[in-house]
């Protein structure tokens, strides 16, 4: 299949930011920040073509494990543990996981050890003890802008901004990043070119740089790129782990079921695993609270859905995958969100997957409750179809399917 993967990558790496502004306060935008720097200081040191796209790929994937790192050392509460007091052996736990989250994506160049080695210090200070000769030129330049841009934290960029910047930077020259980096990086970003870092058309610039062009990925790739999207998304929230893969596995399962050539089935299963990618911009203190929502929340909550619509438009080439994953909410009365479509707006994949949604939040089992046997979901089902909410032949095919 052909994506736009870059484009792709841009798009969800505005949800890791989304639960990196929530989770650890960095200033909205960071990654596409930190693929900025990272590529236009590299360029000025000589990389071009693939490599370059593959620093980019790396940048705006640094922190891909945040999510999983967050879950599973702090259970996704951050108050008691200010991220500053986080030691250096618990920042390279989520190198380890991010390392390995990357194995599958179809670089162009060898990137070993870039997002392993991102948050070592140029003295050997850092989580693995390497210096700044034994780690990869991209995971020191990576290095450097990510640990600038936190430290800056801010998403205006005036001159007092580019006065702290540069001083933190020449104080930890040396130490904490090595010196050609820091050299290149002050070459590159004078301070007119620093304070550009907060205008609307970065990403824009960063395209520029990094031309986005289609790739045509094996099934297997296609996968393993949404699953990394999945696992993001499912691990912001442990009351909805593995939600978003189980939608993908049986929104595919069913898709198969029903006859449809392979391409349709993988595109079922990346909408199914990206279905939910817009609630990263939405709070855990929704996504997570033990009791009924108020009408407030609740209608912060629906706007997960024009978020996923929002966040998949960007990357070119997947409306059908968009509409598909965004859709998932809508009722064939037209009673459902973000658009409130009706049954004649609805085609038989946006059904499907509003249809499978339910069916998997009903049959798994979160921690405040545990899944349904499959009839009883679709007793539920059925209750819906009468209600005129869903496709009354799309259950009747679950019903059969997943007996």
């Amino acid at each position: 299949m052909e994506l736009d993967i870059i484009g792709l990558l841009g798009a969800c790496s505005y949800a890791l930011d989304c639960v990196e502004a929530e989770l650890t306060h960095v200033a909205t935008k960071h990654g596409k920040r930190v693929a900025y720097m990272s590529v236009c200081t590299a360029q000025k040191m000589g990389i071009t073509g693939d490599a370059l796209q593959d620093l980019a790929a790396c940048s705006l994937l640094h922190d891909n494990a945040l999510t999983q790192y967050i879950h599973e050392e702090f259970h996704n509460d951050l108050t008691k543990n200010n991220t500053e007091n986080i030691t250096s052996k618990q920042l390279g736990i989520h190198c380890i996981y991010g390392e390995e989250n990357l194995k599958m994506y179809p670089f162009l160049t060898d990137v070993k050890n870039v997002i392993l080695y991102h948050h070592e210090n140029a003295d050997g200070s850092g989580p693995f003890g390497k210096t700044w000769e034994e780690i990869p030129l991209f995971a020191r330049i990576i290095h450097l802008c990510d640990i600038l841009d936190a430290f800056c934290r801010t998403p205006v960029f005036d001159d007092a901004v580019w006065q702290r910047a540069k001083d933190y930077l020449l104080k930890n020259k040396g130490t904490k990043f090595d010196t050609a980096c820091v050299d290149t990086f002050l070459e590159v970003f004078g301070q007119e070119h620093f304070l550009s870092l907060g205008d609307a058309d970065l990403e824009e610039r960063l395209w520029n740089i990094v031309p986005r062009k289609k790739r045509d990925l094996s099934d297997e790739m296609c996968k393993n790129f949404a699953n990394l999207f999945a696992k993001i998304i499912d691990y912001k929230s442990e009351f909805t782990s593995r939600h978003s893969l189980g939608v993908a596995e049986n929104a595919a399962r069913l898709s198969r079921y029903l006859g449809d050539d392979e391409e349709t089935v993988l595109k079922m299963y990346l909408a199914g695993a990206l279905h939910d990618i817009g609630k990263a911009a939405i709070g855990n203190d929704i996504l997570e609270k033990p009791g009924r929502l108020t009408d407030e929340e609740f209608s912060k909550m629906k706007n997960h859905a024009g978020y996923t619509y929002l966040i998949l438009s960007q990357a070119e080439g997947m409306e059908d995958i968009r509409d598909w994953a965004a859709l998932h909410h809508e009722k064939l009365d037209g009673t459902g969100y973000p658009f409130g479509k009706t049954a004649d707006e609805l085609n038989r994949q946006e059904r499907i997957m509003a249809c499978i949604d339910i069916y998997q939040a009903l049959t798994e089992s979160r921690p405040y409750k545990s899944g349904m046997t499959h009839e009883a979901a679709c007793e539920i089902l059925e209750n819906m179809v009468q209600k005129g909410w869903i496709d009354g032949e799309v259950t009747e095919q679950i019903k059969k399917c997943f007996a």
